[in-house]
């Protein structure tokens, strides 16, 4: 950035000018166009009238020039601030100063340019060329407290290169941008790392004030940040000088009341009724000058840097601003509507980053002011709530520059607001959150300063031995599902890390070792893969696995829960005389994708039978499923299996698991999940498992389950019938059958693979 003057800057155009009536030149123009996006020119208007909001010098004796209960406009700042201090008129209300009295630029960017995919682990010597199996990346360390943690936050963002880059460019441009991927991605990290980046100089205080001309309606204004403090206090000691002054007079008005009525009068009772009258004529007085002491609705005083507020699932009052209740509305006891005033996360957020996670759970009528308020870059405040004053109070607009990130998972898309995702879109930048990121040296390399930022973050845990962290870099790689990718859900791997830490802290060991973290797997499962653990060890009980012979229309097949656990689900077909016209009946809590696989399922069966089936009911049944019941078409090839097994009378071996979808023609498609699909048919009991071809390269299964079960990678349902049905001589003529009207070969079959598995 240069420093050269910024357009968002109120006091740009001239230092001395205040920003007026709440309204501030860096506002957007009253066109609808956003000021900060390309239109310099402020409005013209009542916020441009320099007599609004002027603060009367104060005379050389050091008292007011005028008092404001007489005064032409009673919320100025008709006071005399600490004379010591440098705090004078132009500090009150003009531009962003330095101490010689030059106009500030924006912050020094610190090198912002040269931020983004080009950050680098430091603090430990890298080898030239790094073996491929090193898990470190040829990072030569033993411990992670070798490794060096960058101080901004931007730095620490670990794979999302392409957010990052954007983040950084937006922070420099103030374009708003939103975040739309998997939880844990970084998203909420991204966004304070904006706060850091974006200039402190044009942070601002926000005062309230009360209208004399009308309660309900509490004037706004601006002024440089940590001014709004002194301002405050300056009206509070000008508050209490005068409160003395009556005081002294209001006691001396008494004591002639009483003498009066007791000496000349000789009524001593009527002397105390009006000096009981006296007293509260004064007490009333006194409550009127302390309504003139303004609210500092938004102190930024002590702000370090640029503002970051999350308002994620925030209610409309705390979001929007409120107006609290006052049960004394009336009687001279109420309290003045402008120190009822609160204000909201987008006035909170002005000149900073506002940030709003799962932007689809806000109400149509909150994304509506939400958009108001980016578009005109201020909003009243008014009530919001049941409990507040209701629609009886209205500020003047209050500032709201702020940058908005929103983020969300791919559903926030749907219920969002389309005119607030236009904005976001025209005057910002989309991005997409990767789930994962190519394994490379130096990829590997920031996960291993990832484990190190997790320690120093926590401050709690002993640091990581090389041993251990090379273990946490393998789960990274089995929890992409991908070959050759490292997942980028960050907040569960960190998880792990502080496990392994915990474990490690309460044996007192000084350093984290590769049995600390294996310990940490074990304990850091999820709640699905404990679930899922617990089915298996109960099924075994009731001899629900069936894991030799071979049985008619029995298939075990395969399911993940959640994202990390795998299940295995059996699948039982019957085919019975219909009643009424052939139909397939699939029951067992099917939804829309799986009922879809079904129906493709259906087609293959068709054109396979020499039989008839319009006078058969073909009966599937997916084996306790659940309430979560079966989402996804990774059970394709399984109920193909058992519906030909059930209409050929041919069983199938118990001793093997499948999983993979399956396309009309019979081509086996890839799936997701395979690696927690194959641990959980190990754990089953069972001695091969059947995977689509396409997923072979994705498996990464733990060490211990690579004896136990043999993986056999299949293209074609012909192949699978051929490894899971019982006979040679009727098992070869299925299979040469269902070859030929499928048009597909063992040898010729070449299946083309989509570029990503479905989700199940």
């Amino acid at each position: 950035m240069s420093n050269e003057k910024d357009t968002n800057d109120p006091t740009a155009d001239d230092p001395d000018e205040p920003p007026h009536g709440g309204v501030d030149d860096s506002s957007p123009a009253g066109n609808g166009e956003d000021a900060a996006h390309g239109d310099p020119e402020p409005d013209e208007g009542p916020a441009s009238d320099p007599d609004v909001d002027r603060d009367p010098a104060a005379d050389s004796g050091g008292e007011s020039a005028a008092d404001p209960d007489d005064a032409d406009e009673p919320w100025d700042d008709d006071v005399v601030v600490d004379e010591g201090d440098g705090f004078d008129e132009a500090d009150v209300v003009g531009g962003t100063a330095d101490a010689n009295g030059e106009s500030a630029g924006p912050a020094d960017d610190g090198g912002i340019d040269e931020l983004g995919s080009t950050v680098e682990v430091e603090g430990a010597e890298i080898e030239e060329d790094p073996d491929e199996d090193d898990l470190l990346g040829g990072l030569k360390i033993d411990t992670t407290a070798e490794l060096e943690i960058p101080d901004r936050l931007v730095d620490q963002v670990i794979g999302q290169e392409h957010a990052r880059d954007v983040i950084i460019k937006a922070a420099k441009q103030r374009r708003h941008v939103m975040m739309i991927g998997s939880p844990g991605t970084g998203k909420s990290m991204l966004a304070k790392a904006m706060s850091e980046l974006l200039p402190k100089e044009e942070l601002q205080d926000v005062l309230v004030y009360h209208n004399p001309e009308d309660g309900n309606k509490p004037k706004v204004r601006t002024v440089p940040a940590g001014k709004g403090d002194q301002i405050v206090e300056a009206h509070r000691e000008e508050a209490r000088k005068r409160n003395q002054m009556r005081s002294l007079l209001m006691w001396i008005i008494i004591a002639v009341v009483l003498g009066y009525a007791l000496i000349i009068a000789g009524t001593i009772l009527v002397g105390i009724i009006a000096a009981g009258v006296v007293y509260l004529v004064f007490r009333y007085l006194n409550r009127g000058s302390d309504a003139m002491i303004p609210n500092l609705l938004v102190n930024n005083g002590d702000t370090k840097t640029a503002p970051f507020r999350d308002a994620t699932g925030a209610h409309a009052g705390a979001l929007l601003g409120d107006v609290r209740h006052d049960p004394f509305q009336s009687g001279g006891m109420e309290t003045p509507s402008h120190d009822r005033v609160e204000a909201g996360a987008i006035h909170k957020a002005n000149k900073g980053v506002l940030f709003i996670d799962e932007i689809n759970t806000l109400d149509i009528r909150s994304q509506q002011h939400l958009m108001t308020a980016i578009q005109e870059g201020e909003f009243s405040i008014t009530g919001q709530s049941e409990r507040s004053s209701g629609a009886m109070v209205q500020t003047e607009p209050v500032p709201t520059d702020f940058v908005m990130i929103a983020a969300g998972n791919l559903d926030a898309m749907e219920n969002m607001h389309p005119a607030l995702r236009s904005r976001i879109k025209g005057y910002g930048y989309e991005v997409y959150m990767e789930d994962t990121i190519e394994d490379t040296p130096e990829m590997r390399r920031k996960y291993v300063r990832f484990i190190a930022q997790e320690v120093a973050k926590d401050g709690r845990l002993p640091e990581f031995s090389a041993e251990a962290v090379e273990e946490i870099i393998l789960e990274a790689k089995r929890r992409s599902g991908r070959k050759g990718h490292l997942t980028l859900k960050m907040r569960n791997l960190g998880g792990m890390v502080r496990v392994a830490g915990d474990i490690a802290r309460g044996e007192d060991a000084d350093i984290t070792t590769r049995d600390h973290v294996l310990q940490a797997k074990g304990r850091s499962r999820s709640i699905e893969q404990q679930l899922a653990d617990d089915y298996i060890e109960r099924r075994k009980d009731y001899e629900l696995e069936v894991s030799d012979g071979y049985v008619v229309g029995r298939v075990n097949g395969l399911a993940v829960m959640g994202e990390d656990s795998g299940i295995m689900l059996p699948v039982m077909a019957e085919v019975t005389p219909t009643q009424g016209g052939g139909q397939v009946i699939a029951t067992g809590q099917l939804k829309e994708m799986a009922e879809e696989s079904v129906q493709n399922v259906s087609a293959i069966i068709k054109k396979f039978s020499d039989e008839n089936i319009s006078e058969k009911d073909i009966h599937i049944q997916f084996i306790q499923t659940g309430q979560q019941g079966v989402d996804g078409d990774s059970a394709s090839i399984t109920v193909a299996t058992a519906v030909i097994s059930a209409l050929e009378n041919v069983g199938v071996d118990q001793s093997l698991a499948m999983t993979g979808s399956l396309s009309v023609r019979g081509d086996v498609l890839p799936v997701g999940g395979v690696t927690h699909k194959i641990e959980a048919a190990a754990k089953a009991g069972c001695d091969r498992v059947i995977i689509p071809a396409a997923n072979e390269q994705d498996v990464m299964i733990e060490d211990e389950y690579e004896e136990m079960i043999e993986i056999i990678p299949v293209s074609h349902i012909s192949e699978v019938l051929d490894i899971a049905l019982e006979g040679e001589t009727e098992k070869d003529s299925l299979v040469s059958r269902l070859k030929s009207i499928t048009g597909s070969t063992l040898k010729e079959s070449n299946v083309s693979s989509p570029s990503s598995p479905s989700p199940q």
